[in-house]
């Protein structure tokens, strides 16, 4: 008896789970909109999805009606706007109306005597108050009247369902020499004969891509939608049916389906009621259970999809050159300034109260009191800072959006001189980096914070070797926008990252010229992550391993005035990315079913910067470098610039970060008064907040 019990649960269990799933994976209906009485067929929308289009159909009196939705795709906010008369001559029975990409022109299909597709220019695009008949296209030679048409994304392919006396099944696929332009020549291709799978075809329409077509039938018909898989896009000869979704329990009547333009919604003209149905689909631009496809395949969202995996690929990547750079920079400085004794750059002490410090514990321990420990260091200790900006872009291709790139960092660093050429230290950097993915508003937000170990060991007085070991932590945030869903997430990180860079001084009196090479080692581990909103998706782990050799060679002179030494130097280096390809595993969080893609790293890339050091006889330092990094599609520009000031023993200065927020302060003891000023800077946030404070005080 507890066999059979048990053996009853589970059966009811899995039950439940099949129909839990099958639940989730099949479109859901959202809601009915009602529009008038008459007789409908035809529905389409504009490109963004705030205007919607119907045919009302009669003998005389056949219009195209408009509508405005005030949210894109939710047909609850569609009123009517206006309406067009499109009864040319002779019986016209519209069935469906299309519009090429742009909104210039329109397609009607005559279902009455015509036997034609009408074309109609517009002047103001998806305006059809400005819409004028141009002339009709017949198809009389392969039908003996038509219900639907559709077109490739570059309007050279028209498909056309059939729905003749003998041929209601078919259908037939045309060429046209200039694409959607009827009047140019146009040649029939081929004819497929559905019958198999259908008596009658009202509406046909494609996916994004014209990989799956769509099929409809009304009432008379099983009242059912027939999706198929095109192993050649656009391509009719080459399809198979994938399965079907009745439509019966919502549509009494169906004519004409359609989607939004990232294909998670679906939308149904009701012929019977006058209602037009909208249906949200777990999976986009699938209609039929278990029948998911890639996200990155199957539409122009899924080239923001790939975008956005690129720019984490490529953001952590970035990351470690935006923390390994300043060293390089700081050690470069070093070796235009190695026979002085004094080598801040920056005169000023640390103050730490920042929370994203605190991340770096789960990597390596780091005191909490690095106060205590750099007022116990000796007048050995050399101490610096740099600030960075970076801004870049990566091009559209022909599976990835553009991505528009910035960064922002400050670094700040202690070294101590052990000999004329040897030394050793640590760096703190803070980061924040922004890509900006396509057009529709999808969005990544990363901060970053790092923590590098550097030595210059010296093999000789012209020959070097310069070493840098960090670790870091990395947060993302990241929006992915569609027309109709927001779906956000969050995703934490950890890096290791190493730099060794072998160079040789070629000294003439005050010129140097420096020929390098360099390895470039980084190891990141992204973490698990769900997406929030509908038609989520979920990401598994991410291993980012980057492997980059460089040669190349730094210059540098200096030229002395009566109050200043200018140092002017620049550099060149041609890079070599041996990065092994990084796997993204991520599914649909309504389907188990999971994808790969392997995310490959720019082969090659070119690196120059020209800077200059300014040095004033009063102790005042600048050191500015201008960056250009350009690769096989993308490129960026970075700036980094650096402030010293060696002062009296009577001034102090002080850089402290408190959170978000960055403060350079001034003390002066000047005859027993206490002169203190401030200034902070929000440099974490997307508007700068600026301040100053002025303090005076005495003891008594």
């Amino acid at each position: 008896m507890k066999l059979k019990s048990f053996l009853r649960s589970f059966i009811f269990l899995i039950s439940l789970i099949l129909v839990f799933s099958k639940a989730i994976a099949e479109p859901t209906f959202v809601q009915s909109k009602s529009i008038a009485a008459a007789t409908y067929y035809g529905l389409t929308f504009n490109n963004d999805g705030t205007k919607m289009y119907a045919l009302k159909s009669a003998n005389t009196n056949s219009v195209v009606i408009e509508f405005i939705l005030s949210t894109a795709y939710d047909i609850s906010t569609a009123t009517e706007n206006q309406t067009k008369n499109i009864y040319v001559d002779g019986s016209l029975i519209a069935t469906q109306v299309v519009f090429n990409n742009d909104g210039t022109k329109m397609f009607i299909v005559n279902h009455g005597n015509q036997k034609e597709i009408d074309y109609w220019s517009l002047t103001t695009a998806f305006d059809i108050s400005t819409a004028t008949h141009d002339g009709a296209f017949s198809i009389s030679g392969q039908e003996k009247r038509a219900n639907s048409v559709a077109f490739n994304n570059d309007g050279t392919r028209m498909i056309v369902a059939g729905a003749g006396n003998m041929s209601q099944h078919r259908i037939h696929e045309y060429s046209l020499s200039t694409g959607f332009d009827l009047s140019s020549t146009v040649t029939h291709l081929n004819t497929e004969d559905l019958s198999s799978t259908h008596d009658y075809i009202d509406g046909v329409t494609f996916n994004y891509d014209g990989t799956k077509m769509y099929t409809i039938r009304g009432s008379e018909h099983d009242n059912k939608i027939s999706q198929f898989k095109l192993t050649t896009p656009y391509d009719v000869s080459t399809l198979s049916l994938e399965g079907t979704f009745d439509v019966s329990s919502v549509s009494a009547d169906s004519r004409e389906l359609v989607f939004s333009n990232d294909g998670s919604k679906m939308f149904i003209i009701d012929d019977s009621n006058n209602k037009v149905h909208e249906f949200n689909l777990s999976c986009n631009w699938s209609v039929i259970d278990g029948a998911c496809d890639d996200p990155i395949t199957t539409s122009d969202v899924g080239k923001d999809i790939l975008s956005s995996i690129e720019s984490q690929t490529a953001t952590a990547k970035q990351i470690v050159i935006h923390a390994t750079t300043p060293v390089l920079n700081r050690m470069y400085w070093l070796r235009r300034h190695r026979a002085n004794d004094k080598l801040s750059n920056q005169n000023i002490k640390f103050n730490f109260s920042n929370s994203m410090m605190a991340s770096l514990s789960k990597v390596v321990p780091v005191s909490n009191k690095t106060n205590e420990v750099l007022n116990k260091l000796s007048d050995n200790w050399s101490f610096w800072s740099e600030g960075s900006v970076s801004i870049g872009k990566t091009g559209d291709t022909s599976t990835s959006s553009s991505k528009d790139i910035s960064s922002k960092g400050v670094t700040i660093g202690m070294d101590k001189k052990i000999s004329k050429n040897k030394l050793y230290g640590y760096a703190l950097r803070l980061g924040r980096d922004r890509v900006d993915v396509g057009s529709s508003g999808s969005w990544l937000d990363t901060t970053s914070n790092s923590l590098s170990f550097y030595g210059t060991f010296p093999q000789d007085d012209e020959r070097f070797i310069e070493g840098i070991l960090g670790i870091g932590t990395l947060k993302t945030d990241t929006l992915r926008k569609t027309t109709t869903n927001y779906h956000t997430g969050e995703r934490d990180g950890a890096q290791v990252f190493g730099s060794i860079n072998y160079f040789t001084i070629y000294e003439k009196e005050k010129f140097n010229f420096a020929p390098n090479l360099r390895i470039d080692l980084s190891y990141t581990e992204l973490s698990k992550y769900r997406e929030t909103g509908s038609t989520a998706l979920v990401y598994k782990n991410q291993v980012i391993e980057t492997g980059m050799i460089s040669t190349g060679f730094t210059v540098s002179d200096v030229l002395d005035f009566d109050s200043l030494t200018f140092k002017p130097n620049g550099g060149l280096e041609i890079g070599l990315d041996f990065s092994p390809s990084s796997d993204a595993t991520y599914r649909y969080l309504s389907e188990t079913t999971e994808y790969t893609k392997s995310i490959d790293q720019d082969s090659k890339n070119i690196r120059a910067n020209i800077g200059f050091d300014l040095i004033t006889e009063d102790g005042l330092s600048i050191m500015t470098i201008y960056e250009r990094n350009q690769s096989d599609n993308s490129h960026s520009d970075t700036l980094y610039l650096g402030f010293g000031y060696i002062p009296d023993d009577n001034s102090e200065y002080a850089l402290t970060f408190d959170n978000d927020k960055a403060s350079l302060n001034y003390n002066r003891d000047l005859n027993g008064f206490d002169i203190k000023m401030s200034s902070n800077y929000n440099f974490m946030g997307e508007i700068p907040d600026y301040g100053a404070n002025l303090e005076i005080s005495n003891k008594f």
